[in-house]
């Protein structure tokens, strides 16, 4: 492929000073699919990946599937207003591991870069889609667990022939594509991609570490001062928080609740809530103690319904207008506990992997 450009006074210049002998043509020479594989690993896939170096010729692949459709945001409305309804919006942004729920409530010109990405891949994950600058211009952390949480929601969701292209390699396990074209090499694979293990370091803390988590809890800044806390660190990196309170009830001895729980915002869609969650359970039933979860985020309460490691209980998955709102006995927090009377709540005990062998 030729392209021509005026040979102007400037562009003379230019060739003349760095003694570099131009005509105003410039040859390409673009990748190209061979005809077996548009009929055979390039008919049907979930997803798709074109990587290399800047100028490798990424940009003009990916136009051999499409056009990439850039969504419009209005400026007095929220991210989440942008979509369908509620449940579409809890769904499109968990599945690009966007789970802050108060920058849902945002105008998208007030949110980060890396929010700004997920808000706009929430709106455009879809089959038969492409996407340019796959990841290019945000933190490393978060365009792993972005594309973690995207590999999930496809395969869930049965959507097909997605196609990413980006400069980033460090994609490729977390996003486990179905193919991968490698316009650095010219070469197309299709082997299997491994997500590397997390492995978090569980750790007890003070209280006076709440304050890095606070902004970004969904319901509440404020922290009981009777809470254990413990904070999750991955590869030596701050990465999540939660704390438990002994329960008030008379009827259960020895039971403790977990009562916050946050992730920062650039290690979300990875999971880590979860395994928190399941590792503090863990360390509770070691003591001899009772562990309950109580919460309205959907994902957490979701997962509970599904793992084999979590009992809902007889108020799991109902609205609870029975909140006592007595401040002496929640420690002054009545008056959130009346805000969130009749929300849809999520109830559970933690068992533990009962065919554990100890």
């Amino acid at each position: 492929m030729k392209v021509t450009v005026e040979q102007d006074e400037i562009t003379s210049e230019i060739s003349r000073i760095m003694d570099y002998e131009f005509d105003g043509t410039t040859t390409f020479y673009p990748h190209e699919f061979s005809a077996i594989d548009r009929e055979t690993t390039l008919k049907d896939f979930g997803v798709g990946l074109i990587v290399g170096p800047s100028g490798s010729g990424k940009t003009t692949l990916l136009r051999e599937f499409g056009e990439e459709k850039e969504p419009y945001w209005f400026d007095n409305k929220s991210i989440a207003s942008h979509f369908a309804d509620v449940d579409d919006a809890q769904d499109r942004l968990g599945a690009v591991g966007f789970n802050s729920i108060p920058s849902w409530l945002r105008p998208y010109h007030v949110l980060s870069n890396g929010e700004q990405f997920r808000a706009r891949l929430a709106r455009q994950l879809d089959s038969n889609i492409v996407v340019d600058e796959f990841t290019s211009v945000i933190d490393r952390d978060v365009a792993k667990s972005c594309s973690n949480a995207i590999s999930r929601y496809v395969k869930r969701n049965k959507l097909k022939n997605i196609v990413f292209s980006s400069c980033h390699y460090d994609i490729i396990e977390w996003l486990q594509p179905d193919w991968v074209f490698d316009t650095h090499t010219g070469k197309l694979t299709t082997r299997g991609y491994q997500r590397p293990d997390i492995v978090l370091e569980i750790l007890p803390c003070t209280r006076d570490i709440w304050t890095t988590f606070s902004d970004h809890h969904y319901l509440d800044h404020h922290i009981h001062t009777g809470a254990s806390c413990w904070i999750a660190t991955w590869n030596d990196r701050l990465v999540g928080f939660l704390s438990s309170l002994s329960m008030p009830s008379g009827s259960l001895k020895n039971a403790w609740r977990a009562h916050r729980l946050v992730i920062l915002p650039e290690y979300q869609g990875l999971g880590i809530g979860a395994r928190l969650t399941d590792a503090l359970g863990d360390i509770h039933i070691a003591e001899g103690k009772r562990f309950y979860l109580k919460t309205t985020h959907p994902r957490l309460g979701e997962y509970c319904n599904r793992s084999s490691k979590w009992r809902g209980t007889s108020k799991n998955g109902i609205a609870r207008p029975d909140y006592k709102t007595n401040s002496s006995t929640y420690g002054g927090f009545a008056e959130g506990l009346q805000r969130h009377m009749n929300r849809v709540c999520y109830s559970h005990e933690y068992i533990g992997d009962k065919n554990e062998v100890l």
